[in-house]
């Protein structure tokens, strides 16, 4: 596999964290980033080197990313693959989510991961070659109960993905949208996992829902050193897919929902195509 230059948001834990320690020991080069410096070079255990470049970035600051796009070509010449890692659940039925709470979300989930597409695309664009890799969620298709909002923005980052995909083919620039179900990293603690500050009593399910995400923590039967592996592989792809579920656990719930809408689809066919202008 040849050297590329990547560059991994959200790179201090989980699966951005797996995946640039793999590619570091594949020789490839690589540009991390994450909120906290200090916490980054410590996770992936060494200081910047002329191969690994760590960088402070706010996803939510337009100047703070397109500095680090910039840094990252200054650096090494060119960017080859981007993969936007950073994100965070949140749980809680929409009454119980305050504005503040849903915006935060988005802001992370959805706009950070845009920001940073829309920062090196001129790249990209210019080098006519590239590829960008968006972590989504297996939630962002097929939701859980108690998790709308976190279903809402992964939903947002596969419809963005997908539309993307067709819109930069021309350039030769090709994008990828995982959809991971559960990989044993610390997704599941109260690091990257919040949940709404109010909770209502009511939602006895949502509660239930919540209750069994948590415990699942350290149970995940993913394995982030793998899930790195295919990321590493879809990067050597002539032809990658636009769409990938990652983890037996997301094809289930993939397969599980397709048959849904499929049924869903049929059932309602007469009335869905009752609609048409009579000519």
């Amino acid at each position: 596999m040849s050297s590329k230059v990547w560059y991994v948001t959200g790179a201090s834990k989980g699966l951005g964290l797996a995946l640039v320690q793999k590619l570091l020991a594949a020789g490839h080069k690589v540009v991390a980033t994450s909120r906290s410096l200090s916490a980054l070079t410590k996770a992936v255990g060494i200081d910047a080197s002329s191969q690994f470049l760590p960088v402070a970035t706010d996803l939510g600051n337009e100047q703070s990313v397109e500095a680090s796009i910039r840094a990252a070509v200054d650096t090494f010449g060119r960017i080859d693959v981007v993969v936007n890692n950073a994100g965070y659940g949140i749980g809680g039925t929409i009454e119980e989510l305050s504005q503040e709470e849903i915006r935060q979300s988005f802001e992370v989930n959805v706009f950070g991961t845009m920001t940073v597409a829309q920062k090196a695309m001129p790249y990209l664009r210019a080098q006519r070659s590239g590829h960008l890799i968006n972590i989504s969620s297996i939630a962002g298709f097929a939701g859980a109960t108690g998790w709308a909002v976190y279903a809402a923005a992964k939903q947002a980052v596969i419809g963005f993905s997908e539309v993307l995909a067709q819109d930069v083919k021309e350039f030769g620039i090709k994008v990828t949208v995982v959809a991971p179900g559960a990989f044993r990293t610390q997704f599941l603690t109260s690091d990257s996992l919040v949940l709404a500050a109010h909770q209502i009593k009511d939602y006895t399910e949502v509660s239930a829902s919540h209750a069994r995400y948590r415990s699942m923590d350290g149970k995940q039967t993913g394995d982030p050193d793998k899930a790195a592996a295919v990321f590493m592989e879809l990067a050597a792809l002539p032809e990658p897919p636009v769409v990938l579920f990652l983890g037996e656990d997301a094809w289930s719930r993939a397969t599980a929902k397709i048959a849904t809408l499929q049924e869903g689809l049929n059932n309602w066919k007469a009335l869905t195509c009752s609609t048409q202008l009579t000519v």
